[in-house]
């Protein structure tokens, strides 16, 4: 599925953040028992396309663009932050009428499934966190420039594309999947999409993991991590697995940060595995 079909088949909602009504877009899918997947930063819902689909076999798929990017609000007013973003998936959990999910989040999802699991220990049964931001183990530099209004006042879209394809390229394990790098360069094809850009990036707040204390979360978890990830490395995984009470790592070889594009089948196989309890 490419980017422009993935959008095409996404719904929207309004959900209320800090007395904004922000609209999301969400990717939805299937019945039964909801999982919910929750990308980072600077991607989109598209960066789950070949894991969440074949699920809505057997769950109801859910998969939203965080604010701020991909089909989301882009506009300049709201908090972009991780604190923010649960915010998001609290009101998008009420919207949608759901009693419990299993959630799956990568990156900055990761923090916010982290944060959400702490705080809703009754709606989340199973959280899978994937190379997700924990602790201060984030923001990387490339992120940590991006926030720099400087930057982005000096650099025209095709600059900015031309890094974030740079990131892209030269984080994937082996050839690039070119469905892959287009679309997560498919959002940011406008001035006002890399200023929301920046505007994430600004939003990356170390205290909203810190705060946390992982030993709170009492969801069955599992650490479903890219082995080879050179930002979110997998010491922090291993540290996590000691603080969450049910916790179990698994480390994928030949995978780095963009662990569900590296090995798409083994995180499908271990995901689905996961969810039955097998």
């Amino acid at each position: 599925m490419d980017y422009q079909t993935w959008s095409e088949n996404q719904k929207t909602t309004t959900v209320p953040v800090d007395e904004h009504d922000l609209e999301v877009a969400y990717y939805d899918d299937g019945d039964g028992e909801p999982v919910l997947f929750c990308h980072g930063i600077p991607t989109s819902s598209f960066l789950w396309r070949e894991v969440a689909p074949p699920l809505s076999d057997d769950y109801r798929v859910i998969a939203p663009d965080m604010v701020g990017y991909g089909n989301s609000a882009m506009r300049g007013g709201f908090d972009r932050s991780i604190r923010a973003q649960e915010e998001v998936i609290d009101g998008l959990v009420d919207e949608l009428d759901l009693e419990t999910v299993s959630f799956v989040g990568h990156d900055l999802g990761g923090g916010v499934g982290l944060r959400y699991a702490a705080h809703n220990p009754d709606t989340v049964d199973n959280l899978v966190l994937s190379n997700a931001v924990s602790y201060d183990s984030w923001p990387i530099e490339t992120i940590v420039d991006l926030g720099l209004p400087s930057t982005i006042e000096e650099m025209s879209v095709d600059d900015v594309r031309e890094m974030l394809e740079g990131l892209f390229r030269d984080t994937v394990v082996g050839e690039p999947d070119e469905e892959f790098v287009d679309g997560m360069l498919a959002p940011w094809d406008s001035e006002e999409a890399i200023v929301s850009l920046s505007r994430n990036a600004i939003g990356t707040n170390t205290s909203h993991t810190t705060e946390i204390d992982p030993s709170e979360i009492s969801a069955r978890t599992l650490l479903l991590w890219g082995a080879d990830d050179e930002f979110q490395k997998i010491e922090y995984a291993e540290r996590l697995e000691d603080d969450i009470s049910d916790a179990e790592l698994v480390g994928l070889e030949d995978a780095n940060h963009w662990v569900m594009v590296d090995r798409p089948d083994a995180y499908g196989d271990r995901l689905r595995e996961f969810l039955t309890g097998d």
